[in-house]
């Protein structure tokens, strides 16, 4: 495939290696032609960085099987899943997953990418619901601007809310942007 049809959440292969397409940003001079910028992440080291590509450049399309998987638990650097319908169990290691281990939930379905038939990575669903495990209280009078106060979710992570989020409340989190999304 051509450079120009690399789009957010495309996998494609390089150098024997499958890149995961974080942003994409399509470039037009009137000079040069088309360039295509792309935030990639290398999907078996895990590293990201940034890439251009003259439009007419050709990339290699990646066999990359996805699978839905349930995340069971984790025990130090490896985490747990299950193929619902086969029952069977395998892991993964941290360094694989480590962006998205901070949103991951005991029970919760995921998306396994295998390239190569090893797993590689996970996809996450689009949000997530947590509880509120701590945060301090909200002040009468500090709603009037958009500050947002830090609040610790039951797994342990950090996110910032807004000032009338309590303990024990359920809130919606973006697992992309990392972000209250709202009360669920």
């Amino acid at each position: 495939m051509l450079a120009t049809d690399l789009k957010t959440g495309t996998i494609y292969k390089e150098n024997n290696s499958p890149f995961y397409v974080i942003k994409y940003e399509h470039v037009k001079s009137a000079r040069s032609g088309a360039t295509v910028k792309v935030k990639i992440r290398n999907l078996i080291t895990n590293q990201v960085f940034q890439k251009s590509y003259s439009g007419t450049t050709k990339v290699e399309d990646a066999d990359v099987r996805r699978q839905n998987v349930q995340y069971l638990y984790n025990d130090g650097d490896l985490y747990y899943f299950m193929d619902p319908d086969s029952y069977e169990q395998f892991s993964i290691l941290e360094q694989k997953i480590q962006d998205e281990v901070k949103f991951l939930k005991e029970g919760e379905k995921v998306q396994m990418m295998y390239f190569e038939d090893e797993p590689v990575s996970i996809q996450l669903p689009a949000t997530v619901t947590f509880e509120i495990s701590y945060t301090e209280p909200g002040f009468k009078g500090n709603t009037v601007t958009n500050a947002y106060k830090d609040a610790t979710l039951e797994n342990g992570t950090i996110v910032k809310v807004p000032p009338f989020i309590k303990i024990g409340d359920t809130v919606k989190i973006n697992t992309e942007t990392q972000e209250y999304v709202s009360k669920a």
